[in-house]
């Protein structure tokens, strides 16, 4: 007999993980499915987040960013490095660790809360009393059956049509974590969060970096004001970006990789490069589910409908995170997945698709919550905007780092902040702030007097809050 349980979720990433230990301290008998492998062939709890995205892409972008700060900047400081060597098999070995330390957790978690885990691919076979049956295919084939089914299978990277990831030459983000040696030349498809991170750790550790992206604008999503303040950076710091390219044939081989584009000028332009990283976005991963076998509903892109409570056309079968609509973020999904358990216990879980922030994690860093100037502007609605440098933040000029402003935009009439963009050393920490702010339908006056800590870089929130209103203390 199949065993049952009351909750089945399917992917160990952020949001099935989170998704199966809140459901678990709910009360429900939980399991969880998940076939993402280790080097030894073992399970990997984390999904791409943990292995092959979020936590090894910071990891090395820490790694690189010390090595940068050696080589160019600590002298700065009256630290005279000489004789500074990369090793970069060690960078990738800690790489690594960091990955495994995630894993470990996340499976500590589940025995924690007494979660079932199963190590192999999930895919649906039918409906069944008591739910839905689970084929689980792993190092042997089993059968569970679950009341309730929370589908988190997540996304697989976009290739370039006819142009596969051979994860030699052409790489996915995968592949881009684990490259070997330091190459000479290195190019980027996609100006994305992906293209710039990998692109920053590469060229800091002395690849020469190309991006090639093939809109007219840099970050065409992001604030115009804080792109451009971002772009100013990167081609300071020697990241060749190319906007408003065409790429064509792409040709791989032994002596590295070949990429024909018109540029933004409709010039013919041929590029070699040792390694080509391709970042045009991701997919969701629907693939060996098995949907049409209980008749589950996708999308046009392979994606799982859902309604705003994330209910699928199946009753008791619910979807998350990159499988679903909404932004490929892992704390979106986090989000999405603790709701979900809420609801299926009765109670009304919340996620907020306004208030979610976004991070990219180069540096300078870039974050944001809300909208943007030029959203604001297309809808009509009377606005104002306050900005306040790093350049006149004291803690900001003791790190040597002085890069970039906070933006805050509020209502004109209300005051209440509709969004908060910043460029510049460690907003990824400093967005909650807006974040928090946003939730309770705060005005700009209302963070412009709250007291913050001197000196911090949160002053700079402070600061382009009191902006708002045309009064900033120190600039």
């Amino acid at each position: 007999m199949s065993k049952q349980f009351d909750v089945i979720v399917i992917g160990g990433g952020p949001g099935g993980y989170i998704a199966a230990i809140r459901a678990a301290q709910l009360g429900f008998n939980v399991a969880c499915v998940d076939e993402w492998k280790n080097a030894k062939g073992g399970p990997a709890l984390g999904g791409t987040c943990t292995n092959v995205g979020c936590i090894p892409s910071k990891a090395l972008l820490q790694s690189s960013e010390h090595y940068e700060h050696a080589g160019k900047h600590f002298a700065d400081h009256g630290i005279n490095v000489k004789g500074l060597e990369l090793d970069l098999g060690k960078m990738l070995a800690r790489k690594d660790q960091v990955v495994k330390q995630n894993n470990d957790g996340i499976t500590y978690l589940f025995k924690k809360n007494k979660i079932t885990s199963f190590h192999g691919r999930a895919s649906f076979v039918k409906a069944a009393d008591g739910g839905y049956e689970i084929k689980v295919t792993g190092a042997a084939e089993e059968s569970i059956v679950g009341k309730h089914i929370v589908v988190a299978t997540g996304s697989n990277a976009r290739a370039l049509p006819g142009t596969p990831f051979d994860e030699e030459n052409i790489l996915s983000n995968d592949g881009a974590l684990r490259v070997g040696d330091v190459p000479k030349k290195l190019a980027l498809i996609g100006s994305g969060v992906i293209g710039l991170e990998m692109g920053s750790v590469w060229r800091r550790l002395g690849a020469e970096v190309t991006v090639l992206e093939g809109l007219p604008t840099f970050l065409g999503a992001v604030d115009e004001q804080i792109a451009k303040e971002a772009k100013k950076a990167f081609d300071k710091q020697g990241l060749k970006i190319e906007l408003g390219v065409k790429v064509g044939e792409i040709k791989s081989d032994k002596k590295g990789v070949k990429v024909a584009y018109t540029n933004a000028k409709g010039e013919a332009v041929s590029l070699d490069v040792d390694k080509l990283i391709v970042s045009i976005g991701r997919v969701p991963n629907t693939i060996g589910l098995n949907a049409e076998a209980v008749g589950l509903a996708l999308d046009e892109r392979g994606a799982i409908n859902v309604d705003d409570e994330c209910k699928t056309n199946l009753p008791n079968v619910w979807a998350i995170g990159d499988v679903v609509r909404g932004p490929m973020l892992a704390h979106k999904a986090e989000e999405e997945g603790v709701a979900v358990a809420e609801r299926i216990a009765g109670q009304h879980g919340h996620v907020n698709f306004n208030t979610i922030p976004w991070v990219i994690y180069t540096s300078p860093e870039i974050a944001w919550v809300g909208q943007t100037e030029q959203q604001l502007k297309a809808s009509g609605r009377a606005y104002k905007a306050g900005t306040f440098p790093f350049l006149a933040n004291g803690r900001a000029r003791a790190l040597g780092d002085t890069t970039g402003m906070v933006k805050f935009l509020a209502d004109a009439t209300t005051d209440e902040i509709l969004g908060v963009h910043m460029v510049g050393p460690q907003v990824s920490e400093l967005i909650s702030e807006a974040v928090v702010a946003m939730e309770f339908k705060a005005s700009a006056e209302d963070i412009a007097r709250i007291c913050h800590a001197h000196p911090s870089l949160s002053e700079a929130t402070k600061e382009a809050a009191l902006a708002v209103d045309k009064r900033t203390l120190n600039f």
